[in-house]
Formats: structure tokens, sequence, C-alpha cells
């Protein structure tokens, strides 16, 4: 499916129309470009909005060149290609060398695509990590933790997103062997990454590059207190600004950031970064993409936190422009935080307190996924949640008394299926 609404200035083709994806639409088009939005799901919410849409798939290479050539023969050449949300950095690199416009090199794609590359890369390049490996078997994968000691590690898969295949793991789980096949499972290409699992705080930092030079207006703490109820799964509940970390501790973190987003060859591009701080106080990088955050960071989170409009900068340096450099810092400062809503195992019945949050002026996005009927099924990933929500207050204790309201007044009524 092909369908065209009218006409605007440079084409600008974003790789996805989902929820994520709908928001830098809007900005696109606010900024006078014409938007050109691909997803495999004929009815994307971003579809709405686009100038022209397609079901050609996000990581259709082969279709995506068509659908360009075909806009180019419509006198609709494509300017610049935007990734947010979804991790196909290696895609917008394709795209970008095959229609010879800016983008990541085919080097920053697969690198920033593959977390075994991206880790090796940034060891070559002296940036903190946690200690790793690539796991070939389960055999090996005993061997691994035998010979580099430590009782608590991490393993994932090389190619996924969104926590997918993502477990904390014992030298002596009895589960081991499972959650090892499962993750690899995940794995489109097979393969399974160890990492020492640092215990400690974390960052998620968003990175504008330019020239070289790292701009990191994105500086949030990632809240990890459901650990525990998720295990072995490791679920992230959202984030809060601003940070803890601050004066020389945060210029030490956006040092760090800079330097793997230069050691992963994104000289003009995004660097979206998930940083730990171990017990000693250093940084470390666990992960690096070469794209927006979805999941509210760049669309929310930054803006309401610190004023700065960071997708309309991904998308100026996507089409090789300049962007405002004055605008990449902090225009104000707000206690923001976005959350998640889980359930247990089940069918959902109904879902109670939904009229009662929409009247807190505080409360600046509130959005359930599911609806009664559906089937809810244990969460292993980030996916599985229910819902999201997002308070702004004066500072960290208002912030949390907020998110507390919000807790206690949304209820969803889940029958097991086990009853």
């Amino acid at each position: 499916m092909t369908n065209i609404k009218y006409d605007r200035g440079d084409t600008l083709l974003i790789l996805g129309a989902g929820s994520d994806q709908t928001y830098p639409i809007k900005i696109a088009q606010d900024e006078g470009l014409r938007v050109l939005a691909v997803d495999s799901n004929p009815n994307a919410q971003g579809f709405a909005f686009a100038d022209e849409v397609s079901n050609v798939s996000n990581r259709d290479i082969d279709g995506l060149k068509i659908l360009c050539n075909e806009s180019s023969k419509r006198g609709h050449p494509i300017k610049g290609v935007l990734v947010m949300g979804t991790d196909i950095p290696h895609i917008a690199a394709e795209l970008a060398i095959y229609l010879n416009i800016p983008g990541p090199s085919r080097n920053t794609g697969n690198w920033t695509t593959n977390k075994f590359q991206m880790k090796e890369k940034l060891t070559q390049a002296n940036v903190a990590v946690p200690w790793y490996a690539l796991v070939d078997s389960y055999d090996s994968l005993l061997k691994l933790m035998q010979e580099h000691g430590g009782d608590k590690f991490i393993i994932k898969p090389t190619d996924r997103s969104g926590a997918r295949g993502v477990f904390i793991i014992y030298p002596n789980d009895k589960n081991l062997k499972i959650l090892f096949n499962e993750s690899k499972e995940e794995s489109d290409i097979g393969e399974v990454l160890i990492e020492e699992f640092i215990e400690g705080e974390q960052i998620s930092t968003e990175t504008i590059m330019w020239k070289g030079k790292g701009h990191t207006p994105g500086f949030v703490d990632r809240n990890y207190e459901m650990l525990d109820r998720f295990a072995p799964s490791v679920i992230e509940n959202g984030g809060n600004h601003p940070s803890k970390f601050t004066g020389n501790k945060r210029v030490d973190i956006e040092k760090l950031v800079e330097k793997a987003a230069q050691a992963l060859g994104i000289v003009n591009g995004v660097a979206k970064g998930d940083v730990v701080i171990s017990k000693d106080g250093q940084p470390m990088i666990i992960e690096m993409a070469a794209r927006l955050s979805g999941g509210d960071f760049s669309e929310s989170l930054i803006p309401l936190g610190c004023g700065v409009n960071i997708v309309n900068a991904a998308i100026q340096v996507a089409l090789g422009n300049s962007p405002d450099l004055d605008k990449l810092t902090d225009q104000w400062e707000v206690s923001v935080a976005n959350r998640y809503f889980f359930g247990e195992p089940g069918t959902l019945k109904s879902v109670h307190g939904l009229e009662e949050v929409e009247k807190f002026p505080w409360v600046k996005k509130f959005e359930i996924w599911v609806h009664p009927g559906d089937e809810i099924k244990q969460i292993k990933f980030h996916a599985g949640r229910l819902g999201v929500f997002i308070v702004v207050g004066n500072n960290h204790k208002e912030l949390q008394d907020r998110i507390k309201i919000i807790y206690d007044l949304v209820e969803f009524k889940i029958e097991s299926n086990n009853a």
C-alpha cells in the first residue's frame, strides 16, 4: 500500500510509523518537511499524519530502495533518513550510501547493531565497559563464568533490543541452560553475549554528535526498582530527570559518552547511551545506539525536563544541516518522570481509575495499551508493559509522591487463567 496526501518541502524518510515514530513525523512537518513513513503495519498510527505512507517493512532494504527510487521519479528525492525507537541504524546506513545522502557509515550501522562488535570497538578505543565475551554454547557459558569469577552476570542476544532475551544469571542457577537457550532463540543470528553485572546506578543519555563533538541534553537516571519482581528478566521502569549526577560527575559521563560515540564512528548523528556507575565511581558504557530513543525519552523527558527539542536537532542532522547548538543546552530544569504499568498473567477484566488520573494537570501523558478481554502474559521484555504515564513536579519528592498517587489510583483487574 502506498498513499500520498499532499506535497511540502524536502522529503524525510522515517523508518517506522508506530507510537515511537508519530512524534518525529509531526515535528518534521512542523519544520515544513515532507514525510514519507514506512511500516509493515497497515494500521500504524503515524500513517494518519505522514504525507506519504507505504507498507514496506523498515527492515526490507531492497523494498526501501525501490520506494526511494519511486519517490525520486515523482519529484521527491529522499534528502534524509531518520531512525527513532528501533535498532536499525544499519538500514539507515545502507540507504544513506545508496542515495548519497547524510547518514551513518556502514561500519557504524553494524557496530551499533551488534552488541559484541560494539564492545570490541569500544574496548579497542579504551572506553570503559563491563567485562564481556561471546558465548558459543552452554558449555562455553559455564567455562567463561568459571574463568572470569564473580557471582552475577548478564546474558543477552547480540542483535536485539527492548530487553528481549536479557537475563540476570548466576553460576549455580538451576535454570541456567533454559535461560541461555531462550536468549539464543531471541537472537536472529543465534549469538549470545555474557557480561559482568555491575552493581550501581544507571544513566540514559541522548547525545547529538556534530562534527565529532558531543552535545548531551538527554541525561536521566534509569529506574530498575522492579528487578526482583521480574527476575531473571531485566525490566526497566522509566526514568527520572534531573539526574542525581551533577557537576563534575556529569561532565565525566558526558566525556565518556562522547568518546564512545567517536569510537563507533558517529560523527554527525545521534548517540543513545546506557551507562552504569560502578561502586568505585567509574562510569562504564553498557550499550550505545546510533538512533533516537523511543519510550518517551526523546519525545517527552528531554523537552519537558530541560526544554530541548532533540528530535528537531536529529532531523536537521539527518538532512545534513547544522543543528542549533545553543538550543542543545538546558533551557530550564523541571522534575519529570515516566513510569509503566505492569500486570500478572491472566485475562484483563477491567481497568479502574482512568477518569481520576486525567484530571491532574501534572500528568503530561497517560496511556493504557490493553483492553478488557486481552490476555496478559508474563512480562519478559519491555513490550509486555500495560501502559505508561509521565508526571512533572517541583522537586524529586513531589515527583515520587505523584507517581504513588497514580499507582494507587489505577487498578488492573486480571483474572488468573489458572483459577
